[in-house]
């Protein structure tokens, strides 16, 4: 699958990259900086929320829970049980569908496969109801104990199958992905289950899961993943996720930028993504291998 190419992507930022900022803040921030769209994160919601939305012009790229995931994530808070968390993700599908996400994501979590399994059927169910897509996210080889039972396209699309509905996606995320053997090649296989993409960079040497860096400061290959997602036909947002710990989650890190204000994050990573989106190409490696199948 192949298309001419784009010449302007979709850019959004997801609302994690600028934690401190309100809800109000950030679509003001984003909206000026010229993103097209907003990662909606419940757990910045209010009453005001959605006309603050609707009047920034945003379009809303993948939408994140406020309780993300099936099993309990060991580093974040939230319900132990999954049962709970379960009933929580129903609830939040609610809350999030007047924003009209083009997913919602939902994390395995650690746990054992099967009730992971049946809980996405439940919650699939409910966004099928609602119109809504659900995208399951791999999650990086380092830490992904803490984090889910998927690391790579392959395993995410070998779970889609287990549950068994069209409602469901995978939520492809750089700083995840990057290192991932075969990643290029990956791509093209299972790019028709792709409903959105999370950019950010890998650090190097890391210090932890929250050191992520803008676009072109770290050690991912960008400009070529950047090439194959567009040369696979991806069109959706590309959504700036950056998890940069200032404390908040127990590392305080002085060039943390989560320290930075919104209008100033949202300025620098529109630059930095357009910057490595100008330099995308589909490497030689990639393109050879496609070639021979």
């Amino acid at each position: 699958m192949s298309r001419a190419t784009q010449q302007q992507p979709l850019f959004s930022i997801s609302q994690v990259s600028t934690l401190a900022a309100s809800f109000g803040d950030d679509v003001r921030a984003y909206a000026a900086a010229g993103a097209d769209g907003v990662g909606v994160w419940e757990i910045k919601l209010g009453s005001d929320s959605l006309d603050e939305f609707q009047a920034s012009g945003l379009r809303c790229a993948t939408a994140v829970p406020a309780v993300p995931s099936v099993h309990a994530l060991p580093l974040l808070p939230g319900p132990e049980t999954p049962r709970e968390r379960i009933d929580a993700l129903l609830r939040s599908l609610e809350v999030l569908a007047p924003y009209a996400p083009s997913a919602v994501l939902c994390f395995t979590g650690p746990g054992d496969r099967e009730t992971a399994v049946r809980g996405v059927r439940k919650i699939a169910r409910e966004a099928e109801r609602l119109g809504l897509r659900l995208a399951v996210e791999p999650f990086q080889l380092e830490g992904i104990e803490n984090w889910s039972i998927l690391n790579t396209l392959g395993d995410a699309a070998g779970f889609i199958d287990e549950v068994g509905s069209d409602a469901i996606g995978i939520q492809f995320d750089t700083w995840a992905l990057w290192n991932t053997p075969e990643l290029l090649d990956e791509i093209p296989r299972y790019a028709h289950l792709i409903a959105g993409v999370h950019v950010s960079d890998w650090r190097e040497p890391t210090r932890g899961w929250a050191d992520r860096v803008l676009p072109g400061d770290g050690a991912a290959d960008l400009p070529g993943i950047f090439g194959v997602l567009e040369d696979v036909g991806w069109e959706g947002f590309y959504d700036l996720e950056i998890f940069s710990d200032n404390g908040t989650f127990g590392a305080a890190y002085p060039d943390s930028l989560w320290d930075l204000d919104a209008a100033e994050l949202a300025r620098r990573g529109r630059e930095a993504f357009f910057n490595c989106w100008s330099k995308r190409r589909v490497p030689a490696t990639a393109a050879g291998r496609r070639g021979e199948t």
